[in-house]
């Protein structure tokens, strides 16, 4: 299997699977799962894909993509109370679908023959559009946007990447590959450990 493909079979699962457990703190029922689960899993590639404007969207062209989803949901439906907390699971689990979603994108953009600033604004496209579909649908706060926190920097970081080892003569695997790598560990170590960029502090008005 193509890596570009194997990318994009993971993200969709991934993303599936926290999309179902954000629908378990929701309590919704099981077709409720599986429509949050496929809008997490493919909501941002089908905005790439409109954007770039490809002869068809991938769900369309290769709708085992809504099998995959669907089937991720599923096995979240039957076991999301095994876990301790929902909440940390939905979390490390988006971290993960966030680093192979983010190169499926670039992958795509790369493949069409795109410039370099639409390949980093596809991979983050691509990365944080299905989760904020997600959140906003299910009443979470997104995470996409949660103060204190690295999300479309680590999108931002991966994306580009791919771009500077591309231009250093990698081969496009192993770029796509470093994009993954550095879009998991910063995302990670905002996690573990705090990192975040400052955030905008008002002054007091004048008198």
């Amino acid at each position: 299997m193509p890596l570009l493909t194997a990318l994009e079979y993971a993200s969709v699962f991934v993303f599936a699977l926290t999309g179902a457990l954000v629908a378990s703190r929701a309590q919704l029922d099981l077709i409720g799962f599986v429509f949050i689960g496929a809008l997490t899993a493919v909501g941002g590639g089908t905005v790439r894909d409109v954007i770039l404007n490809r002869d068809t969207v991938f769900w369309v062209a290769n709708p085992s993509i809504i099998g995959v989803a669907a089937t991720a949901a599923i096995i979240v439906f039957f076991t999301a109370h095994l876990l301790e907390s929902r909440y940390r699971g939905i979390i490390w689990l988006d971290a993960l679908a966030l680093a192979v979603a983010v190169p499926s994108g670039v992958g795509v953009a790369l493949a069409m023959g795109q410039s370099w600033p639409v390949i980093i604004i596809m991979g983050i496209t691509t990365g944080c559009i299905g989760g904020l579909m997600r959140d906003v649908v299910c009443n979470e706060v997104p995470l996409v946007l949660k103060q204190g926190e690295l999300y479309v920097t680590c999108a931002l970081a991966g994306a580009s990447t791919t771009v500077i080892a591309l231009a250093f003569g990698l081969p496009e695997d192993i770029a796509l590959l470093a994009c993954a790598g550095a879009t998991f560990a910063l995302r990670s170590g905002s996690i573990a450990f705090g990192w975040c960029l400052p955030v905008y502090k008002s002054f007091p008005p004048r008198q």
